[in-house]
This record gives structure tokens, C-alpha cells and sequence, in this order.
């Protein structure tokens, strides 16, 4: 596929960043994304809620304000109730007003399988757009959102998964990037993306891919849910999960006297997750203070970007 050069696009289809973003003017640029994806909860209402969240999570994640969304809709007319639909769209429609944002339309088709989500377009200055790569040596790594929702959800798919667990997971992923986005703005951010599909490893390879840094994750301080030890060792793993270890084993070296839980851990696919940040040293206790401060519990410091080894992730 041969794409056009544009010098007006910040960010674009040559790496794998959060969205796209296309400068307007010397003071400001459009940012654009979509996500949608096949319900994750048994509540229509909730699913509505998780797909706006995370649909708006590329936007909070590159430092900009989602200002208006539009819905995606695949439903099964012929065999699904639309009183379903309509708690759905409910759901993603009181996350945006939360969000401060506009729902202008959308588009619908017939499916046979239900899917949701939105297209989000919001806007940021072009100097000040906060990329997935540009971590430098001696940040550290903050993560906003503890992990295992993949885990959980695959587990309620199998009737396996307390209703604690779930309802942690839910309120995880509804929970709005929106205010640890702001609070990032407010330090020296280098670097950040959000932590979704392809799992924490597999987005901080992200980070690191073809850059002069490479990180260390300190498996004791990162954020999950406890009931994700007993499912992981249970067997209750998503596929996506095997699928992230395969495609990105090549860039991670686990020490050994990490848990064998914490590598399911590390690599399970998140749905609406938290935001990994990249932030001098100096400004990340901060950082983490003010996010504790604004309700953001689980906010920790989880690692340190380094210059050696380049382009790998040690976990310890």
C-alpha cells in the first residue's frame, strides 16, 4: 500500500500510534480514531459505557480533547430485541456526556453478530501532541489502571468469574482516561499510549520499537486485580493473550524468579485500559501524588525507560 506523504500529518499510518492526527493551522490539529468491538459484559448499558470509554481513550492518551463522537453500530435486527440497542447507545451517550463531548450521528448496518463503538474526533495544539515513542533514558513508567480484565471477562464468558471481580473490572473499564490525561499535561510527559488489545508488553514494545531506549518493568508494582491469579492458574485466558506473547516474545526477557502468573498478567488484552506514561524521574512521584489525589487509586509507577538493552523490555 503506498500512502501519500502529507506535511500537514503529525501522525499517521507509518507507526502504530493511539489515532491520527493532521495539522489544521500553526495552533491547531484534528485528531481522529475509531474502535468498536463485540460486547465484553452481559449489561447492554455497561457495554455502552465500556466501548465510549475506550473509543475516547486514543484521544486522552495523545494529550488532546475529544470534542465530538459518532456511533457505530452492527445489530441483528431479525433475531436481538431493540430495547437492547437502545440501553446500548444510552450507555456510550451518558460516558460521552461525561466526557464533555457531542454525539453528531453515526451509522448503522445489519449484522449478525452485535458490535459498538464509536469514531471520536477531538483537537490538540501541534506542538504539544504527546506521540507513543519519544520515552527517554532515566523516565519512569507510570501505569493509571490496574490489569486483568481480559482475564476476568473470559472468565465471566465461562461462568467462572465472581461477581467482585466483575464488578471491579466493570468500574475499571468504564472509568474515563480524561482526568489522568489532563494531570499528565501537566508535567514533562515524554511519551505515553493506552494500555488495550495488545496488553501492557505489547504496547510499551510499541513504545520502544526502533528507538534508542529500551525499558524494566518491576513485576511487584504493577497494578492488577487479585482474583487474576487464581483464573490465570484456572486456565481462564483469552486468546488475544496467547497471541500478544507470540507476536512480541522476541523483544522481552522475563527473569526467573518473576511469578508465572504475572507473564499472563503482562500480556492479557485490556479493554478500555490505563495510560502508560513516560515521565522524567524528577516529575513521576508528583505525578502519581496528584492522580492519587484526584481518585486515580491504582496509579504506580511500574518501571524505568533505559539505554541499554535498546528496543527490549527486561522484567524483573
Amino acid at each position: 500500500m503506498h500512502l501519500i506523504p502529507d506535511p500537514n500529518l503529525i501522525a499517521g499510518m507509518e507507526r502504530a500510534e493511539d489515532a491520527g492526527v493532521y495539522r489544521i493551522s500553526d495552533d491547531l490539529a484534528v485528531i481522529q480514531t475509531l474502535d468498536f468491538f463485540t460486547p465484553i459484559v452481559d449489561d447492554p448499558y455497561t457495554f455502552g459505557q465500556v466501548a465510549a470509554a475506550n473509543a475516547l481513550s486514543d484521544v486522552y492518551a495523545m494529550g488532546g480533547k475529544p470534542l465530538t463522537a459518532m456511533n457505530i453500530v452492527c445489530f441483528p435486527v431479525k433475531t436481538m430485541d431493540m430495547a437492547i440497542l437502545n440501553e446500548i447507545l444510552s450507555g456510550g451517550l451518558d460516558k460521552l456526556h461525561e466526557a464533555g463531548v457531542t454525539l453528531v450521528g453515526g451509522h448503522s448496518v445489519e449484522d449478525k453478530e452485535l458490535k459498538y463503538g464509536l469514531s471520536v474526533t477531538g483537537t490538540i495544539h501541534p506542538q504539544r501532541v504527546i506521540l507513543n515513542t519519544g520515552a527517554q533514558a532515566d523516565d519512569r513508567l507510570i501505569l493509571t489502571k490496574p490489569l486483568g480484565t481480559g482475564i476476568i471477562n473470559t472468565a465471566l464468558k465461562g461462568g467462572m468469574a465472581d461477581e467482585v471481580a466483575v464488578a471491579k473490572s466493570v468500574k475499571c473499564m468504564v472509568a474515563l482516561n480524561k482526568k489522568a490525561s489532563e494531570l499528565m499535561l501537566t508535567v514533562d510527559t515524554h511519551a505515553c499510549t493506552d494500555v488495550t488489545g495488545f496488553g501492557l508488553l505489547g504496547h510499551a514494545c510499541e513504545m520502544i520499537e526502533g528507538t534508542d531506549v529500551g525499558l524494566v518493568i518491576n513485576s511487584a508494582d504493577v497494578p492488577y486485580f487479585p482474583e487474576v491469579v487464581e483464573l490465570s492458574e484456572m486456565g481462564m485466558i483469552p486468546g488475544g493473550l496467547h497471541r500478544n506473547r507470540e507476536f512480541r516474545m522476541n523483544m522481552v526477557e522475563f527473569n526467573p524468579d518473576v511469578l508465572l502468573f504475572m507473564s499472563d498478567v503482562l500480556f492479557d488484552p485490556q479493554t478500555s485500559g490505563g495510560l502508560l506514561i513516560a515521565v522524567p524521574e524528577p516529575q513521576a512521584a508528583l505525578l502519581v501524588e496528584k492522580m492519587h489525589k484526584e481518585g486515580i487509586e491504582e496509579a504506580a509507577i511500574i518501571g524505568d525507560v533505559v539505554a541499554h538493552p535498546k528496543g527490549r523490555i527486561v522484567v524483573r
